[in-house]
């Protein structure tokens, strides 16, 4: 049984305005480091939330650290919602988009890492790191750290729906070159 969890949703958007970071480091939910990107960026975490939203001086938002897409463009909403009502932004409308998402699977059998290399496109220097590295293109642009334990990551993910057909691709590549 192939076992998968999706580990870090990557989730951007815009509020289209300049950020004052003077204003934004008075709040407790903001975290803020002059020496994180020259002090261009902060970060916004409160306990109800999964992960945390890098909110740029520019008016970028970049939520991480989520399980899921929807979770991702809550706090993303919630970010937005908070500064406005803390009066750091003017209301706007964003449009979030998901950038990343990273899954780990479990396909429950060693692999020979070394054969599969050999036959496939996989990129695989143990004495470098101990995991193949694979390049897909169909049926979605991703890339996958393939280990002999039978464990992946895969990288590059747009939506959900791309999670199951990767999976299978992933799945029969491995099946036809063991």
């Amino acid at each position: 049984m192939i076992k998968q969890t999706i580990v870090n949703v990557v989730a951007t958007a815009s509020l289209n305005q300049d950020i004052d970071i003077e204003k934004l480091c008075q709040f407790k939910e903001i975290l803020y480091d002059s020496n994180s990107y020259g002090g261009r960026v902060a970060y916004f975490k409160t306990n109800q939330m999964q992960g945390k939203v890098s909110i740029f001086l520019s008016g970028k938002l970049i939520s991480i650290g989520t399980k899921s897409p929807s979770q991702a463009i809550k706090e993303l909403f919630l970010t937005k919602q908070t500064l406005i009502e803390k009066g750091i932004i003017k209301e706007v409308e964003i449009q979030p988009k998901i950038q990343n998402m990273v899954i780990t699977v479990d396909f429950g059998k060693q692999l020979d890492l070394e054969e599969f290399s050999e036959k496939t496109r996989a990129i695989y220097e143990p004495e470098q790191f101990p995991g193949a590295i694979l390049r897909l293109e169909e049926p979605f642009k991703t890339s996958i750290l393939l280990f002999a334990s039978g464990k992946a990551v895969i990288t590059a993910l747009k939506n959900q729906d791309e999670i199951e057909p990767t999976i299978q691709a992933l799945k029969n590549l491995i099946d036809s070159n063991q």
